[in-house]
């Protein structure tokens, strides 16, 4: 047994009644319940291949009642001063530091992580953890007075009620507790998660630290369902947003319905981030980058590298030293410390990736390097393993090439130029990261400014921002207005309020006559201003 399960054993949200896997429960009011559902899906170890838990499928009752709870806490924690809430995250962050072993080995277990990805996991929760610890700065508003004359305007930022947030299976920690709840709570609202299925214990286990720092009972709730019950979400009239993480078709369906039904939507969806490689780069370095680029987190985030654009006059050495260093990766279990490449989430996930290894070389691409069936220590001969992989002479129109396959594969695209690497990245329907390694200065500006991407990295292979920057992608890769993290994120929780304000002296002679825009127009021409 890992000495981590130990650490384990008294959590409050599995079902206590000695079975093997065990059953998850859902949590309400600081309350962690059975749910009366005949329905469960299964958690496995992706390592081992073996079931160690069952989600339920929460009933139309209880997700419902998840939302009243939320609902029924929003006014005091609403009205609760931001230095106190404040304190709260203040708490959250030194309880997540204090447990960072256990998260870690946690989230290894249940989704596949390397240990050093997934304690990066945890920290990125802790990175948007101390932003919002400044809430009280944060929600500050602005005013002008005498903005007309005699006339005062403040503008305050208001929290606004309930919102759902519904993250994906990839990342089970920063993305529920770090892109969703934490300027969430800090500004004020309150909110209902439906944990990934496959992954929902790391979001548990969060939450029991959320409540053990002080926060409310209420003020976050976790449900986890199916997709008829999670579609309440988007649809009831006490929810008043939606932040989803997950595939383009479904985030194109969240954000629909939700707008829709009046409430504000954030969905970040699928991406195919490519970079582009000039004749002038760093080789080694390069390499190195691309390779923990497309390989790191099993290539299952939306920030991977799967695809670059390399000038002609390198792309055999390239291809040939990305070859090399992609046969060094150990390959093993997730909480082996050892481990550089960790399992991919479960089998269907792996299919999923081996039939587009399949359809890249029917389409034409050149199998550089096959990662189907690698070699794995014998604990893992049943856990949901593929290595690096590389299609080479990928050309336009081959969908290997254009289409997220979510797995650590790489697609190599040759180019003549700059001009043609860049013009193909452009093309494409998704825009949340986009690379360029090169020592030239003039094209590494000229880059950064043409390109679609949200998110650019120069010399840097996952340009994901630090917290206190929004996570901004474009084009098919986000729906929406206002981003996750960031000051994008303190106005997605929050409304403004504008307060103009006006006062008479007291005993003075006021005039009884009023004009059309009471007082307000600065700019009317005066008498003198006609003549």
């Amino acid at each position: 047994m890992h000495p981590m399960e130990s650490a384990l054993k008294n959590v409050k949200y599995r079902v206590d009644n000695g079975q093997n896997p065990y059953r998850l429960k859902y949590c309400v009011s600081g309350e962690w319940l059975e749910s009366t559902t005949t329905k469960y899906m299964d958690c496995y170890n992706p390592s081992t291949g073996q079931v160690i838990a069952r989600a339920p499928q929460c009933t139309v009752d209880e997700v419902e009642s998840a939302i009243a709870a939320a609902k029924a806490a929003f006014p005091a924690w609403a009205n609760t001063p931001p230095n106190k809430r404040a304190q709260v995250l203040f708490h959250m962050k030194a309880l997540l530091d204090q447990h960072l072993e256990e998260l870690t080995y946690l989230l290894c277990k249940e989704e596949g992580k390397s240990w050093t990805e997934s304690m990066g996991d945890i920290l990125k929760v802790n990175e948007v953890v101390e932003y919002a610890c400044g809430i009280p700065h944060l929600m500050k508003g602005e005013s002008v007075m005498n903005i007309s004359s005699g006339y005062d305007t403040v503008l305050y930022h208001h929290p606004m009620g309930v919102f759902a947030g519904i993250p994906p299976w990839n990342f089970p920690a920063m993305i529920p507790h770090g892109w969703m709840a934490p300027l969430c709570v800090a500004t004020g609202n309150t909110m209902v998660l439906k944990a990934a299925s496959f992954v929902p214990q790391s979001a548990m286990r969060i939450l029991e630290l959320w409540h053990e720092a002080g926060l409310p009972k209420g003020v976050i709730n976790i449900v986890t369902a199916g997709r008829n019950e999670a579609e309440i979400l988007l649809r009831h009239p006490d929810i008043v947003g939606v932040s989803f993480v997950g595939s383009t078709k479904v985030g194109r369906h969240i954000y629909a319905t939700a707008a829709a039904n009046g409430k504000r939507v954030q969905a970040l969806t699928e991406a195919k981030n490519h970079a582009l490689v000039l004749r002038d780069c760093k080789l080694d370095r390069t390499a190195n980058g691309i390779i923990n680029a497309f390989c790191g987190c099993a290539g299952e985030r939306c920030m991977a590298l799967p695809v670059i654009c390399a000038e002609e006059a390198i792309a055999d050495e390239l291809v040939a030293e990305l070859k090399n260093l992609a046969k060094q990766r150990r390959i093993g279990a997730a909480y082996d410390k050892s481990t550089e490449l960790g399992p991919v989430v479960n089998a269907g996930h792996l299919r999923f990736v081996t039939d587009w290894i399949e359809k890249g070389v029917q389409e034409g691409a050149e199998l550089a390097l096959d990662g189907r069936n690698p070699s794995v220590p014998p604990e893992c001969k049943e856990g949901f393993f593929i290595g690096p992989t590389i299609l080479d002479h990928v050309k336009p129109g081959m969908t290997c090439g254009d289409q997220e396959i979510f797995g650590p594969v790489l697609c190599v695209k040759r180019v003549k130029d700059y001009e043609e690497g860049l013009a193909i990245m452009n093309a494409s329907e998704f825009a949340n990261g986009s690379v360029i390694y090169t020592q030239n200065g003039y094209y590494a500006r000229d880059f950064a400014y043409r390109t679609h991407a949200g998110m650019v990295g120069i010399n840097v292979g996952i340009p994901v921002p630090v917290g206190i920057f929004g996570f901004t992608g474009h084009k098919n890769s986000f729906f929406g207005d206002l981003h996750v993290m960031g000051k994008d994120g303190i106005r997605f929780y929050t409304e403004i309020k504008n307060v103009t304000s006006t006062w008479f002296k007291e005993g003075a002679v006021i005039s009884k006559k009023v004009d059309t825009w009471d007082g307000t127009i600065t700019s009317l021409p005066s008498d003198d201003d006609k003549k």
